[in-house]
């Protein structure tokens, strides 16, 4: 049992709606924009939806800007040596051949994790919560690990406002753990108020 069990996953839901549409509803116009720069940047999608291990792993489609290459997901399997993640399963990788130029900058500002909104408004991801991750990453879960499952992933929480990818990877799930276990709805709001913050200041972004 967690606060997020009973009323607090009401509250939770309820706020995120909200937040979500009215985010969706203000950012429509640069949503325009960035789409125009990435289809004259390079040949591929607007969109790029990323299959991740969402609560009770369930699967989701998490939706981003594409930042990438199209053919990005073939040439990660080349690349898995060159990760700058050795001590868990993630991988994460220093100056990737495979970002886009406009990319770069997407990916610096986290702006290519907008469309995230509309899986909050879908009810797959919450905006605070920990961050979803890939199938395959998941399978190399301990099962200690595998207890940040028990509430929806966000788009962003303790672990993107306490360093991003400079963190452990023990010590991403241990902040995990500890949002999971503290929650509170004034937790939340502190959460999003720092997260612009590391945002515009490119913090721990890859």
């Amino acid at each position: 049992p967690t606060p997020l069990d009973g009323w607090g996953a009401v509250y939770k839901r309820m706020a995120d709606t909200v937040i979500a549409l009215i985010a969706l509803i203000l950012l429509s116009p640069l949503f325009v924009l960035i789409a125009i720069v990435i289809k004259l940047d390079s040949r591929g999608p607007i969109f790029y939806k990323s299959r991740r291990v969402g609560r009770r792993k369930h699967f989701i489609g998490v939706l981003k800007f594409r930042s990438m290459v199209q053919n990005a997901d073939e040439l990660k399997g080349q690349l898995q040596d060159e990760s700058h993640r050795t001590d868990g399963p993630l991988f994460k990788m220093k100056d990737d051949p495979r970002v886009t130029r406009f990319g770069k900058l997407l990916r610096r500002f986290s702006v290519d994790e907008l469309p995230q909104l509309w899986n909050v408004l879908r009810g797959d991801l919450s905006l605070v919560g920990p961050r979803p991750h890939l199938p395959e990453e998941v399978e190399q879960y301990t099962d200690f690990q595998k207890r940040v499952f028990a509430v929806k992933p966000g788009i962003t929480g303790l672990t993107q406002i306490s360093g991003r990818s400079n963190l452990q990877f023990e010590e991403e799930v241990r902040l995990d753990l500890q949002y999971i276990e503290e929650w509170s709805p004034w937790r939340d709001y502190w959460i999003l108020w720092r997260t612009i913050g590391v945002v515009l200041k490119g913090e721990g972004a890859d």
